[in-house]
């Protein structure tokens, strides 16, 4: 029996996005470091993915850092009226594929003045936390952020690779409508995280939706994809994913147009109840 799914979700009560949608974190040169190497075909990807009903952004100081949020800017603005871009801070870049936590109102303070001016807007849709760093009391975090939420810098806020205990704490300050941890078919660390914040009506939005590289992982998806025709492992990998939760929000990323359109499809693809039930195998294949 097929399953059908919502393919939209409201973030925060007021936002309606289009539950699949892009990350643009690899819109940036090797390493999420520096400039594309095609900046045209980047550019492309961007106006392509709006075509295809992409309203859902999710972006980063970090990456590039400052490229991807320059590029959205370039080839989107002014924006569409339905379109949410999020962005994130609180990591630094010292080099390509190094990554750091710095949570101190003070950087916060500057990355978000930063995110504003490059994506040209006077306020961010979505606003999220990238790591709680350990070094500075979440409470100073916490607090920062809904002060600029108060000034209506951000109107939501989220946060990223947090357990259901920081997602409470955050609670005490603020409305929590998003959560971004690594989550995928075959790696489901996060599965607490994922019931809780679909119990609170919190979008969740995997990062890396397609770790899918375990022989026996791409196996069972290969045995599902033959009964889609002219379906790829990795669609059936991000169909799972819209069919595991209704408050999942995907964001694929890449930098080529052909791969984008790709990914769209799997939002086309309907599975089955012999299919999910397969597919829920997977992860226990994966830690075999």
């Amino acid at each position: 029996m097929a399953i059908p799914f919502n393919k939209t979700f409201t973030i925060g009560k007021d936002l309606t996005v289009n539950r699949l949608g892009y990350g643009a974190m690899r819109i940036t040169g090797k390493g999420i470091w520096g400039p594309p190497e095609d900046k045209n075909e980047a550019i492309r990807v961007l106006k392509r993915a709006v075509e295809l009903g992409v309203n859902f952004i999710d972006t980063a100081d970090s990456y590039g850092p400052n490229v991807s949020e320059e590029l959205i800017a370039e080839a989107l603005h002014p924006y569409p009226a339905d379109l949410v871009i999020a962005t994130k801070g609180g990591l630094v870049r010292p080099g390509p594929d190094n990554w750091q936590p710095d949570g101190s109102p003070q950087h916060l303070q500057k990355v978000l003045e930063g995110s504003l001016k490059r994506l040209k807007t006077e306020q961010i849709d979505l606003y999220q936390l990238h790591r709680i760093d350990p070094k500075v009391p979440a409470e100073e975090s916490f607090e920062f952020l809904r002060k600029v939420q108060e000034e209506g810098k951000i109107k939501h806020i989220g946060l990223s690779e947090v357990t259901v205990a920081e997602i409470k704490h955050a609670q005490e300050f603020f409305d929590v409508v998003s959560v971004q941890n690594m989550y995928s078919v075959d790696n489901r660390k996060w599965e607490t995280v994922l019931d809780y914040t679909q119990e609170q009506k919190i979008a969740f939005i995997p990062w890396f939706p397609l770790n899918a590289g375990n022989v026996a992982v791409q196996e069972k998806l290969q045995e599902v994809a033959n009964k889609h025709e002219g379906t790829t492992v990795q669609q059936i990998a991000l169909s799972w994913l819209l069919h595991r939760a209704d408050n999942i929000l995907l964001i694929p990323g890449t930098s080529k147009v052909a791969h984008l359109e790709e990914n769209m499809k799997a939002e086309n693809i309907t599975l089955t109840t012999d299919d999910l039930e397969l597919l829920n195998t997977v992860a226990e294949a994966a830690t075999d």
